[in-house]
């Protein structure tokens, strides 16, 4: 149940006239009255002897008591309730309750027997429109502060008691939602979400991982939106505003949207605090080494996510707030990039996680510059395969991204943002879902070679398993995915790797015990750990090329450099 407070006006009727009219789209239905402040006034939708002059000489009496110079220049206070998308349809004595309690609520009318007159029409399904005038029976104005808030929380209670979707309170930093002439408008084109949601999802991605302010307005140009920028006499440029190419006004000129518009955070001076740089992030970015395509910035993604979880497990507030807004453009950017098979879930798992990256908690930008690095990176090596290296290394940077997300919802919970909370949760859900995608194939050749090994090596993982991590060794034995768990400590062997320590180390990493599948886990920590190559047939090919030797259980292995030519090589 969704209220909003429209903005006040001094015409009772010409606002009548809209809302039992056809709507400026012809989207009004059977425009009819369910609620009045007597419930006796004249309904000019049902009542062929009721006119809207009538209705807005009633609500309007009030204003009598007053003289010029007290009375207020706007007096029209309106408001509309909007059921929640998937909500059954509410009957008219369904809707005339709602309308008095959040009527109520607000102070419109309180019910001490003198509030202000008011009326409920409802013109579709799935919403109501509230009209008062300003002026209590008694001359007085009314104690309507806050009202947008006292009318949340009603309908907090409203969902409750009718059994509706429960709307996650808000905190005022969530991005506007469209207009109902947005809506419309966009419905008459044929288009499944309004201009204002595209521009939205356009300049976000533009600045995902962008380093100047130029860069920015290349991408926005290069998406091909139409971009006005607001210059001072100084030549400095202090906002912008985009539009649509297509998206026009009855004068044929374009609809543009300033940044702030489109989101809090999208607006000039917030996107430059991106821009931010601590004093150590020049010797950072210059030690880390270069990315040559796009598997290389997904391992780089996958290893910005776990710093990023560690700031999360420590950080202060501020510098966490940076982190989480920093996700949400890797995940932009990772949508951007991604092969068909995995990109539809990306980008709704990005569209989700939007919410999740604001708060009141300001974000201390500077801290960020491994995640923001990772989503440059990855919009700059283009486009991935969705097999190969490309394809696993996507599952192993996904493998990170869900424990990232997961944590900003619990951070959002314990901080008692519900609506990030549950935005970061349900982005998790669609990384989970492109995880599969991206996972299907390297980890099936994986089961393959791990259910091919010797029982004597089966036998001899299962006991490092077991070593290493007694407490889950029942359970990540038990998984489907354990034979690829033993092909990767197999290879990690071969490698020069200890398995047992290298297993305890990608355990202790984080908790396992709330993963969904603790063995695909561990697999794309222990490959990321001991830098082996995250396709299976790449490791195939290595050992092929005799770059890596075996041995048997107990029996050391020659690691790391070629056999002789003719020295036996076991498996």
């Amino acid at each position: 149940m969704i209220p909003s407070i429209h903005k006040q006006g001094r015409d009772t009727a010409r606002l009548l006239a809209y809302l039992y009219g056809p709507g400026r789209r012809e989207e009004h239905t059977d425009p009819h009255l369910v609620a009045s402040f007597d419930g006796l006034a004249p309904d000019p939708g049902r009542d062929p002897n009721a006119t809207l002059a009538d209705l807005a000489r009633l609500l309007d009496e009030p204003l009598h008591l007053l003289d010029d110079d007290t009375r207020p220049a706007t007096h029209v206070w309106h408001a509309s309730v909007r059921a929640a998308p998937g909500d059954r349809t509410l009957t008219d004595a369904a809707w005339a309750d709602i309308a008095r309690r959040v009527i109520a609520a607000t102070g419109i009318d309180p019910g001490d027997g003198a509030g202000c007159r008011w009326a409920a029409v409802r013109h579709a399904d799935d919403h109501i429109h509230l009209i008062a005038t300003l002026v209590r029976e008694d001359g007085r104005r009314p104690d309507h502060h806050r009202s947008a808030k006292r009318a949340q929380a009603e309908c907090r209670r409203i969902e409750a008691d009718y059994d509706l979707h429960r709307v996650k309170a808000g905190d005022g930093t969530a991005a506007k939602r469209p207009t109902s002439a947005e809506r419309h408008k966009a419905d008459r084109r044929g288009r499944q979400r309004t201009s204002r949601e595209e521009l939205r999802e356009t300049v976000r991605r533009s600045v995902a991982g962008a380093a100047s302010e130029e860069e920015f307005f290349d991408r926005l140009a290069a998406a091909g939106l139409l971009i006005r920028r607001r210059i001072a006499p100084s030549g400095d440029t202090l906002g912008y505003t985009v539009a649509l190419p297509d998206d026009r006004n009855a004068k044929g000129e374009p609809v543009l949207y300033s940044g702030s518009k489109l989101a809090p955070d999208l607006s000039l001076p917030r996107i430059r605090e991106r821009w931010t740089q601590t004093s150590d992030d020049a010797t950072q970015q210059s030690a880390q080494p270069s990315v040559t395509g796009p598997a290389s910035a997904r391992r780089r993604a996958g290893t910005a996510a776990w710093q990023a979880l560690l700031v999360i497990d420590h950080g202060d507030d501020n510098v966490i707030a940076a982190q989480i807004a920093a996700t949400g453009e890797v995940l932009d950017a990772l949508a951007q990039t991604s092969a068909s098979h995995t990109r539809h879930e990306l980008q709704a798992a990005a569209t989700a996680f939007e919410r999740a990256s604001r708060s009141h908690i300001r974000a201390a930008r500077g801290h960020d510059r491994a995640l923001r690095q990772a989503a440059r990176d990855l919009v700059h090596s283009g486009p991935a395969l969705g097999r190969g290296e490309d394809g696993a290394t996507t599952a192993m940077a996904l493998d990170m991204l869900i424990f990232l997300a997961v944590a900003a919802a619990h951070w959002h919970a314990k901080k008692q943002h519900a609506q990030q909370a549950e935005a970061a949760e349900r982005a998790a859900e669609h990384l989970r879902v492109a995880y599969q995608a991206a996972a299907k194939h390297p980890m099936a050749m994986l089961h393959q070679r791990g259910a091919r090994l010797a029982p004597s090596w089966q036998r001899h993982h299962s006991a490092v398993v077991r070593q290493a991590l007694p407490e889950l060794a029942d359970q990540i034995l038990a998984e489907p995915s354990w034979p690829a768990l033993a092909a990767t400590l197999d290879e990690a062997r071969t490698a020069g790797h200890d398995p047992s320590t290298l297993l305890a180390r990608a355990a202790a990493r984080r908790e396992l015990d709330t993963a969904e599948h603790m063995s695909d886990v561990l697999v794309w920590r222990l490959r990321r750990m001991a830098d082996l190559p995250a396709d299976p047939q790449n490791s195939q090919s290595r050992r092929a090329s005799g770059a890596l030797a075996v041995s048997t259980p107990g029996h050391p292995a020659h690691i790391g450099t070629r056999p002789a030519k003719n020295s036996p090589r076991r498996r």
